[in-house]
């Protein structure tokens, strides 16, 4: 199993209160927020439910280490003592398994949720409010989305 990286990328103007609801669930309220989740059908279902608000793909090892410098804790970054001290885990070890779908970040209480993100560097390449065969940046990007996640920590 791997993990998917969900980035919301519009912003919650006249969005349908049942869409928004789903949004919701998905821990995306604003724009610009982030969530890493194991691949799992439901899931996928559910943002292919609001795909004309977010764009998604597999994450990799390095979006994960990029990503790494905006998640946050209670206390702060999240940083190496942290990773060791309360997890019990090495930096590497832990980018691994959250690639691998085998760590659940909603599952460590002390990280702060959802993951924010700033607008990309040179802005967007596309409309934020078309799907990307049509030259916008919403919906299945795939490994592409590790670029995207690049330029927008």
């Amino acid at each position: 199993m791997s993990s998917i990286l969900i980035v919301r990328i519009r912003g919650s103007a006249s969005t349908p209160w049942d869409l928004q609801e789903v949004l919701e669930m998905l821990r995306l309220s604003k724009q610009y927020s982030a969530m890493v989740y194991p691949k799992q059908d439901d899931i996928v279902g559910m943002v292919r439910k609001v795909q004309s608000y977010v764009t998604w793909g597999e994450l990799n090892m390095d979006g994960a280490k990029a990503l790494m410098s905006r998640i946050e804790t209670v206390k702060g970054a999240l940083d190496q003592s942290f990773i060791e001290k309360e997890l019990g885990l090495s930096t590497e070890d832990f980018i691994k398994k959250l690639v691998d779908g085998e760590l659940k970040l909603n599952s460590i209480p002390s990280i702060k949720l959802p993951i924010r993100l700033h607008p990309p560097r040179k802005g967007f390449k596309g409309k934020i409010n078309s799907f990307i065969g049509s030259g916008g940046e919403l919906g299945y990007r795939g490994e592409k989305i590790n670029e995207l996640v690049r330029r927008m920590v």
